[in-house]
């Protein structure tokens, strides 16, 4: 049974010097915990810390294909923002009409929107290590994330390709979605690198961001991408 802890103990907080403080209000990473049998035991023991992976790049930079690997070879839990999204406008629940009209206009959908979605998706799984793909899109997004977390990623991939080979992508792919059009296409560029821009940059700053060449074919990408996590010693799945 998965259960949020409130312990502050073994956390690694975004900004260290509000660790007290955030301690009062239990605004702590979302670990996970293992129920014990009543018989053994009556507390709870604390299973492995979320392992988090931010997935950045533009519409059509290839890292939806490369999660595919990573999860494939390292088991990891794919997490897709957009997909989520797209889950929720397909509910027509209030929220997915809103997120509909913001993608039609190439906005960026709400912040807390966005991660209510994918802390629901993390406190279903059984896992701890999860690729989130396509997020954080702004400083907001980022900000809004370690706020509610309380931590920060501990790798961020950016896929860099450029923007002609982007487009070229998306139109290709032909999956049907309502953002695959070649207006709303470069309006989602536009706002891709005028928001996203500051985030590859602090993760930069941070010792984080891995930078990798989106050009190329699907093998040789991975092949950039494998020694990435193959250094934190993941045991690798077995086909």
């Amino acid at each position: 049974m998965w259960r949020r802890v409130t312990s502050v103990s073994h956390l690694t907080f975004a900004h260290k010097s509000t660790v007290n403080k955030n301690a009062c209000t239990f605004k702590c990473w979302e670990s996970f915990t293992t129920e014990i049998p009543r018989k053994e035991k009556t507390t709870y023991q604390r299973a492995k810390t979320p392992f988090i992976t931010f997935v950045l790049g533009g519409p059509g930079s290839g890292k939806g294909t490369q999660c595919m690997k990573i999860v494939e070879n390292f088991g990891f839990t794919h997490l897709s923002a957009g997909e989520l999204l797209r889950r929720e406008i397909a509910s027509n629940s209030a929220d997915g009409i809103m997120i509909l009209n913001t993608i039609k206009e190439g906005k960026i959908v709400p912040s807390e929107l966005t991660i209510k979605l994918i802390q629901k998706e993390m406190e279903l799984s059984d896992n701890y290590k999860f690729l989130i793909d396509g997020f954080p899109r702004s400083e907001d997004n980022r900000k809004a994330f370690e706020q509610i977390f309380g931590a920060e990623p501990d790798v961020v991939l950016f896929f860099d390709c450029p923007e002609d080979e982007m487009v070229k992508r998306v139109l290709n792919r032909n999956q049907g979605r309502v953002d695959d059009n070649i207006d709303t296409i470069k309006k989602r560029l536009k706002v891709f690198t005028a928001l996203n821009l500051p985030v590859v940059n602090h993760y930069l700053e941070k010792g984080k961001l891995y930078k990798i060449n989106g050009v190329g074919t699907v093998d040789e990408i991975y092949k950039q991408v494998h020694p990435v996590f193959s250094s934190f010693h993941f045991e690798q799945v077995r086909v």
